[in-house]
């Protein structure tokens, strides 16, 4: 296996040979301690990912760890991403907006670095910060809240949610690793505390925190208008009568709106797009046979979605498979331009790669 400074410098993709699985949360570490920005690594699948994150800090316990999941749903669903997976999305998304503070460890996964996401203008743009003395109504900030995709309930429990209690609202924050109570005075925030979602019983006070948005869709005026518009120019007026439109139109969430998430966008980016100029990116050998069925099982669910199509106009008007991940090429091309450095368990002769 090279060594560090030259994986650190190398302009093309090399192979780090020998590397059993144990071994690579020690290896990232001390990447990650010797780059420039920060250390990427792209594993085959989530449970390698959950793996790699929870064992990476054994080995330097100043490493800040990142983690960035794909969409736990599959492409073309009926069915939304978790508010738990979309949170976490976003909030490292923010975090990658910012210099690093220390060594920093980004993991990822196939799925997530081949699918399309917000800009990091729009992530910077989508921050707001609350705290103490700040005037907000109640009423506006639910209805913020909701556009950002926070879900409404009767006691919240999980990250994406929040709850109104006479002059109290509680909210779970993308980012944030508790809970947070705010308790206003008319139309300020008197003060904001942290809780235990399991017993709701406070458990500190904050000066403030950075409020980010719980989904990559949101529903505030300008996105709405681009939905309807590209909509109607996509699958034509007919489409106006579509539940998605309607739903839409009326500022509502709708179970499974994220797959037409380039619709309420200017522009989309990649992951690539977050990391910098000097991360250093590092792929498991089993990535490319992932990425491999990735591409195949999108392509056989958007045909799927339109031969029912067919039989059935107006049930689901599926976006083009580039639209919202990339292609095969580009998904390859994007590795290489990195670059991004092989890892496997078993020894290779060596080579210029």
């Amino acid at each position: 296996m090279p060594n560090l400074q030259t994986i650190l410098t190398a302009k093309t993709p090399l192979t780090l040979a020998g590397v059993p699985t144990g071994f690579e949360p020690w290896l990232l570490a001390d990447l990650s301690r010797a780059a420039k920005a920060r250390a990427v690594f792209v594993a085959p699948d989530e449970a390698a990912m959950r793996a790699i994150a929870s064992t990476a800090q054994t080995f330097a316990p100043e490493l800040e760890v990142l983690t960035f999941p794909a969409w736990d749903c599959l492409p073309y669903d009926r069915a939304s991403p978790t508010l738990r997976v979309m949170a976490e999305r976003m909030a490292t998304l923010h975090r990658l907006q910012q210099k690093p503070g220390g060594p920093q460890l980004l993991v990822t996964t196939v799925n997530a670095v081949a699918q399309r996401t917000l800009t990091p203008f729009r992530i910077r743009q989508l921050v707001a910060r609350l705290a103490p003395k700040e005037r907000i109504g109640r009423d506006r900030l639910a209805t913020l809240l909701q556009a950002n995709g926070y879900v409404r309930v009767e006691t919240v429990a999980d990250a994406g949610e929040f709850a109104v209690r006479g002059g109290l609202v509680d909210l779970y924050p993308s980012g944030e690793s508790q809970a947070l109570r705010l308790d206003f005075f008319g139309d300020e925030i008197e003060s904001v505390r942290t809780f235990d979602p399991a017993d709701q019983r406070t458990t500190g006070r904050i000066d403030g925190f950075v409020l980010l948005p719980a989904s990559e869709t949101l529903l505030d005026e300008d996105s709405i208008k681009r939905f309807r518009a590209r909509y109607r120019e996509r699958f034509g007026a007919t489409a106006t009568g579509d539940p998605l439109y309607q739903a839409i139109s009326d500022g509502r969430r709708l179970a499974g709106m994220e797959h037409w998430l380039p619709l309420f966008e200017d522009k989309m980016a990649t992951l690539f797009d977050h990391l910098g100029d000097d991360a250093v990116m590092v792929r498991d050998a089993g990535a490319v046979a992932a990425a491999e069925a990735r591409f195949e099982s999108i392509t056989d669910y958007h045909g799927n979605r339109v031969k029912a199509q067919s039989s059935d106009p107006g049930s689901y008007r599926p976006l083009p498979p580039d639209a919202l991940y990339l292609t095969a090429k580009d998904f390859a091309q994007q590795l290489d331009a990195a670059p991004a450095h092989r890892i496997t368990a078993f020894h290779e002769p060596e080579s210029k790669t």
